[in-house]
Formats: structure tokens, sequence, C-alpha cells
């Protein structure tokens, strides 16, 4: 009986040990702050979303082209991408604009979307 004690002991120890050193990779807290993750897809001239919704703190924006050759910059952040990518930066509550930055035909001066940081 006490084997079997032990043993049922050690195997709840070892769950709950495990369970607690797992860490989320989107949309964490850790150190105080949120972490995210903020996807845009860009094609030619637009965005996929007009709007795009992201907790305040660090976030990870990752670029890719479905169409076309893209990159972006967010105004009043050091956020650039030239091409696919990823970059990451702390964002206070706000809302930011995201232009693309490399000249990818007539349509390039209105391609633009918003990024609201709550």
């Amino acid at each position: 009986m006490k084997k079997f004690l032990l043993s049922s002991f050690i195997i709840v120890a070892i769950l709950a040990l495990g369970a607690c050193g797992g860490q989320e990779t989107s949309g964490s807290e850790s150190n105080g702050g949120t972490e995210s993750t903020l996807d845009l897809n860009a094609k030619n001239w637009e965005f996929d979303k007009e709007t795009y919704t992201v907790p305040a703190g660090k976030i990870t924006f990752n670029l890719k082209n479905s169409e076309g050759y893209h990159g972006i910059e967010i105004e009043g952040t050091d956020v650039k991408i030239d091409g696919e990518g990823s970059a990451t930066a702390t964002l206070e509550p706000g809302e930011y604009t995201v232009k693309c930055n490399i000249q990818c035909g007539t349509g390039h001066e209105e391609m633009t979307a918003k990024i609201v940081v709550e």
C-alpha cells in the first residue's frame, strides 16, 4: 500500500511540474506584459484586413505576400519589413497606420491598413 501511495504521489508531482513549465507564445503574459503575434497578408494593393486589433505589449508582426512583392512600415514605430518576414516591437494602446513600403504598382499609395492596439 505504501508503494502505491508513493508512486501516486510521484506521478501527480511530475504532472503538476510539467503543467507549470509550459509557456504559450501567442497572447501570453510574461514579465508583466502581453506577447502577441499579428499576421498580415499582403496582395496587390491591399492587405487581407482593413483593421487589425491586438493587445498592447510586445507584438511580433509577420508579413506574408500572397500576390506581388510588398513590405510594411508602421507609422510611429520602428517596425519595417521589406518583403516577407517578421519584426517585433512593444506598442502602447492607440491606433497605428501600416503602409506598404515597396512601390508595388498603381494602387500602392492606397495600400494601407489600421492597427488598433488595446
